[in-house]
């Protein structure tokens, strides 16, 4: 397995054309792209960690070595939460995405489908992946996972769409691959990955053949752009002296971006889907409930721990950590968090082999669809109270340079102290700034699919007639 080093020293012989603020940079150079080489990195670091090796590590039955989590296929329920624990895990360490959790599910979703497809079509996609995933776990990749499309009209079917690019679609088949377009959007850390597998965005239907397609792509590959997002934390970055004045100073916001296939070359042996427009939905299906479970649930969980962290430390740090309405605030945020974390881990438990001999699983849609939802309106509550609880100094506090300026180092010292120096005061506002005042609320209500999809898979999967006849049953109601 990789190093942290031997893992940065790989990803030298990738250039990919990436696009920031308006002007193309360099992965290495680049104050930004470098938030994500360090993020992954320190993934790689923590396998390498006896104290976190049970959860970040595996024994792959392809390879017969251990392995990254991250490039495991789940064979029971124990893997399924060793893997929601390698969620919550990361977003301790990072404060931030690790970059490879779409990618860990969207393999977990490829191998059950293609086993089907196999199976029941006669074609050679399992063997093609578990080739390609051998592959994986051998060299120790780093892999993102691209799913949700550029869509253009949604009113519209992917075939209806004016211009049909805003889905990646094949646009030529040869002898040796095909060739695809279009565009995968907020795309996570896909730049600094070796490469990116790709899967359809929705459940397709006959005619809509050209658009059923998963196939992995290596980063930086001809004809492979990527334009990333710029907010006012990439601006601050880039004018930073230092990133030790910045509130996550090595891993940063979560950075996204646009991935645009424009004709693009894909060798057979690196598609795992191609016209299958029935399995399309059922694969998309699965990544989803992998994907709400872990991202969705166990990840966030890691950050309210993060923030649930730094309340108490700027409750301490003004002297009011004992007041009735602070312990409150900080109870009820830890009552989020932990039911989502509940939540999470009944996904895990109770989840169940899928497809049915196939001999990998999937954790429970439910419970996993439940986990997501709880975060996703929690979230929003955990960063009022942490704003609440960090006061007006989270958005209004001088900069930390103050504290090295002759001119203002005195008031400042003065004037910002309380129950602990005006250091540690204004370290811990900026750090509650990085979560109330950044990114991370809208990318947690949709990130794993917006709120109402959950909604609609939950009602969908209650068996509301079960439900019922209890009801009358005890009611003594008649049968319809």
């Amino acid at each position: 397995m990789k190093t942290a080093a031997e893992y940065l020293e790989s990803m030298k012989a990738y250039n990919p054309r990436i696009f920031l603020g308006g002007r193309q940079v360099n992965l290495h150079e680049n104050p930004t792209t470098l938030t994500v080489l360090r993020a992954n990195a320190r993934v790689y670091e923590l396998s390498q960690e006896p104290d976190y090796a049970d959860i970040m590590t595996a024994v792959s039955p392809y390879t017969g070595q251990k392995v990254s989590r991250n490039l495991h296929l789940a064979a029971s329920t124990a893997d399924l939460e060793k893997r929601a624990e390698m969620a919550t895990l990361t977003s301790q360490m990072l404060g931030t995405c690790n970059y490879r959790c779409v990618g860990a599910d969207v393999i977990n979703a490829l191998a059950g489908v293609t086993w089907e497809m196999n199976r029941e079509l006669g074609t050679e996609y399992h063997t093609r992946f578990l080739k390609h995933l051998k592959y994986l776990q051998e060299n120790d990749l780093a892999v993102s996972g691209a799913v949700t499309d550029a869509k253009g009209d949604r009113s519209k079917r992917p075939a209806q769409q004016e211009d049909r690019d805003v889905y990646v679609h094949v646009v030529e088949k040869k002898p040796d691959g095909i060739v695809v377009r279009g565009a995968k959007v907020s795309q996570s850390g896909a730049f600094a990955a070796h490469e990116t597998i790709v899967i359809p965005t929705m459940g397709l239907r006959e005619g809509e053949e050209n658009f059923a397609l998963a196939f992995a792509v290596p980063n930086g590959a001809e004809g492979l752009t990527y334009i990333c997002q710029y907010t006012p934390f990439t601006a601050e970055r880039e004018l930073a002296p230092d990133v030790k004045y910045l509130g996550n100073p090595l891993y940063g916001q979560r950075e996204t971006c646009v991935m645009v296939f424009d004709n693009v070359f894909i060798p057979w042996e690196h598609v795992f889907m191609c016209g299958e427009v029935q399995y399309a939905g059922r694969l998309i299906a699965r990544f989803a409930k992998t994907h709400r479970m872990n991202c969705g649930g166990a990840c966030k969980v890691g950050f309210a721990d993060l923030i649930i962290g730094a309340a108490q430390l700027a409750a301490e740090y003004s002297g009011v950590q004992k007041a009735p309405h602070i312990i409150d605030k900080i109870t009820e945020m830890i009552r989020i968090s932990e039911t989502a974390r509940a939540c999470t881990i009944a996904a895990a438990l109770k989840g169940r082999e899928e497809p049915a001999g196939s001999g990998f699983f999937q954790p429970d849609d439910i419970f996993g669809n439940a986990a997501k939802l709880t975060i996703a309106d929690g979230f929003w509550e955990i960063m009022k109270w942490v704003g609440d609880i960090g006061g007006g100094m989270a958005v209004t506090m001088p900069s930390e340079l103050e504290l090295e300026n002759p001119a203002t180092s005195g008031y400042v010292r003065k004037f910002m102290k309380a129950s602990a120096p005006a250091e540690k005061r204004l370290r811990v506002a900026k750090f509650i700034q990085n979560w109330c005042a950044g990114l991370h609320g809208a990318g947690t209500w949709h990130g794993a699919g917006s709120p109402m999809a959950q909604k609609m898979a939950l009602y969908a999967l209650a068996d509301l007639e079960k439900k019922k006849a209890l009801a009358r049953n005890l009611a003594g109601l008649k049968d319809d």
